[in-house]
């Protein structure tokens, strides 16, 4: 069965005209069950993770601030949210809700979480709409617990993982692999196992030639037992952040190649959806759709 993390939660009260799409954790959902992709059999509600589990990834003086709403108005500034204590909540539940999909990706190889992604949060700060760090919290979770050895991080949202590049930095159990925009935030990239920057412009038939070259390399210096893929859809011809070229048929055929990819290793993969900020909110709840589709078909 395709489990997949939600909760009402996600969909977090934002300020009027914040550009960020909040409403697509509340309609994705909506729309997997109208088209009778999955039933409400296949989501689990997450609870708020251990904070013992968040300190393996974060400082204990970055968690102590943002739990007590004590950031700087700077710090605050660069995660791009107005701090508050169900904001911390949403985040803790997310957290929770990654981990726990991957729980479940183990079982049934594969699982979803309709949030998540948070990949700019480095170990001390937030940054870019994340504050905790989901990718890699997960990715030692199960390290910690002997659920992994060897995880690899599959991140295509359309801007560099800089946060978890940085955490992993000198982690030889987990894999970063990132491809973004060459010329897209941040300006200041971190150094990933594996960074593939591309041109603004890049089309389906580039960028899909170039992810697919990928993979041979990657295996060439790592042997992965779980993957974790962060599935942006911001690099779609029609957000406002991407500068890239890429059709919704191309973002199908970007995430057929990573779950496929994931299927002929027999390795676990967990799908956290990263960001999207298509002006039509429903283009981007319809990229994120395609995962779940191509997940049901290919594994169940």
């Amino acid at each position: 069965m395709l489990k997949i993390a939600y909760s009402p939660i996600y969909n977090h009260s934002l300020p009027d005209g914040h550009r960020f799409p909040m409403e697509k954790y509340e309609l994705l959902p909506g729309q997997l069950l109208h088209e009778g992709i999955v039933l409400e059999t296949n989501f689990f509600e997450p609870n708020q993770l251990d904070e013992k589990w968040i300190l393996t990834t974060h400082t204990l003086e970055y968690w102590n601030k943002l739990k007590n709403l004590s950031l700087s108005k700077s710090e605050v500034r660069a995660t791009g949210f107005p701090l508050s204590q169900e904001l911390v909540e949403r985040e803790v539940t997310i957290l929770q809700g990654s981990v726990q999909a991957s729980i479940y990706a183990l079982k049934y190889g594969v699982a979803m979480n309709i949030a998540g992604g948070t990949h700019h949060a480095y170990a001390d700060r937030g940054e870019g709409f994340c504050l905790l760090n989901d990718i890699a919290v997960t990715a030692n979770y199960l390290i910690e617990n002997q659920l992994s050895k060897k995880v690899l991080v599959i991140d295509l949202d359309v801007h560099q993982g800089n946060g978890t590049a940085s955490i992993f930095a000198d982690n030889s159990d987990v894999y970063t692999f990132s491809m973004h925009g060459e010329k897209n935030y941040p300006m200041r990239k971190e150094v990933s196992d594996l960074d593939i920057a591309i041109p603004d412009g890049t089309d389906d038939e580039m960028y899909l030639g170039v992810l697919q070259s990928q993979f041979e390399i990657i295996l060439k210096d790592f042997s992965p037992d779980f993957i974790i893929y962060q599935s942006g859809v911001d690099v779609l011809d029609s957000d406002k952040l991407g500068r890239l070229s890429m059709s919704i048929e191309g973002v199908k055929n970007r995430d057929n190649m990573v779950l496929s990819f994931a299927k002929s290793l027999q390795v676990p993969i967990m799908c956290c959806m990263g960001g999207g900020y298509s002006p039509n909110v429903a283009k981007i709840v319809e990229a994120h759709t395609q995962v779940y589709r191509l997940a049901q078909d290919l594994y169940f």
